[in-house]
């Protein structure tokens, strides 16, 4: 996303945390850019009855927790290393000024947040109207177009990520992948979900 150098000549520090670590807490304010240097993190809220709800994953090198920052609003989510992470922070008024002084990156920006709002737009749909094959296999689309490409795209989440990005009991995603592989929409080797 934003070079390193850039990053650090306008005052980001490097940290790193353990799997489990939140790095941000919904309803927090938001003072910070964050971008992966390596990890990866999962931004997430809990529900009432302790169910926790998968917003997105996030990778080296991906930015994530930025809409707040453009929009002046609170954490809608918290965010969590997946795994041991480090990671760039930059306060949010180093970061508006590194924006003004690339627009190039600015531009990055923005064509990243629609995208996110396309991800967002489409799960929402695939959500709330469509059969538990069907919302697996509209996430693993676009995470084979994200990270993938043409050939075949192992996916390398688990039964329970998938479960938590589409809403679905982890019971429900493992018959609905066992479906998906006998109508020869998925690959199952080794365990591993091929697209």
């Amino acid at each position: 996303m934003i070079p390193e150098e850039i990053l650090l000549d306008f005052g980001a520090t490097l940290e790193k945390i353990k799997a489990l670590e939140n790095i941000v807490t919904e309803k927090a304010r938001a003072d910070f850019y964050f971008q992966i240097k390596i990890g990866e993190v999962k931004m997430f809220n809990i529900n009432d009855n302790g169910k926790e709800f998968i917003q997105a994953f996030f990778y080296n090198g991906e930015s994530f927790a930025e809409p707040p920052l453009f929009a002046n609003f609170k954490y809608p989510a918290s965010a969590a290393a997946v795994k041991p992470t480090t990671y760039y922070k930059l306060s949010k008024k180093k970061f508006f000024e590194l924006l003004r002084h690339n627009p190039e990156i600015n531009l990055k920006f923005t064509k990243i947040l629609a995208k996110r709002l396309y991800y967002k737009a489409t799960i929402l749909k695939e959500i709330s109207v469509h059969s538990p094959e069907h919302r697996i296999l509209t996430l693993i689309d676009f995470l084979k177009n994200k990270y993938g490409g043409e050939k075949l795209f192992q996916v390398e989440l688990t039964r329970q990520q998938i479960a938590d990005l589409t809403g679905q009991r982890v019971e429900t995603v493992i018959r609905a992948i066992k479906q998906l592989a006998q109508d020869g929409e998925v690959k199952i080797i080794n365990r591993k979900v091929f697209r």
